[in-house]
């Protein structure tokens, strides 16, 4: 598997929390889209860490093809 597994062809919007350590699933194989389960497990993928700056609402990239990994930044569009 050298291509990550397009999950949606849209971002997934999440409130996140400041301070809070998230996992954004890099392989697209996760059932808790966008973050990791452990699906990756066996694959050359491995889950980004991102830890929140602030309260807010950001648009996690759901194809698994941002240059901007783990946000969204349109890449979608091209598919």
């Amino acid at each position: 598997m050298s291509e990550p597994v397009i999950a949606s062809k849209t971002p997934f919007a999440v409130d996140v929390t400041a301070g809070k350590k998230y996992f954004w699933c890099a392989c697209g194989r996760s059932a808790k889209q966008p973050f990791c389960d452990g699906s990756h497990q066996g694959t050359a993928f491995e889950p980004l860490p991102f830890t929140a700056d602030a309260d807010k609402t950001l648009y996690f990239c759901g194809c698994k093809r941002t240059g901007k990994a783990p946000l969204c930044d349109g890449s979608h569009a091209a598919l």
